[in-house]
């Protein structure tokens, strides 16, 4: 190993860029939520779990009967009549 490194040409940052339409986030999972994703994904035979709960994500979104306007005028009305 060398006892000094030239870093002046290095860049911040991700190593890999992200793909077009894809964002890079932190986000806190319960355990037992990532195990399982990973559990399928082994159980599939490989892949990504990263890829799974993206498509979990979108399909939850797709199957929602309510919009979130339509939910929190819900919530609010139902809280409204509990405190009446």
């Amino acid at each position: 190993m060398k006892k000094e490194y030239d870093f002046s040409k290095g860049k911040r940052g991700a190593v890999i860029t992200a793909a077009r339409g894809k964002s890079r986030i932190t986000i806190r999972l319960d355990d037992e939520i990532l195990n399982w994703f990973r559990r399928e994904v082994h159980k599939a035979g490989g892949g990504n779990y990263q890829t799974l709960i993206n498509h979990a994500l979108r399909e939850h979104i797709k199957s929602r009967p309510e919009s979130l306007e339509e939910v929190v005028r819900r919530v609010v009305r139902e809280e409204v009549r509990r405190t009446a």
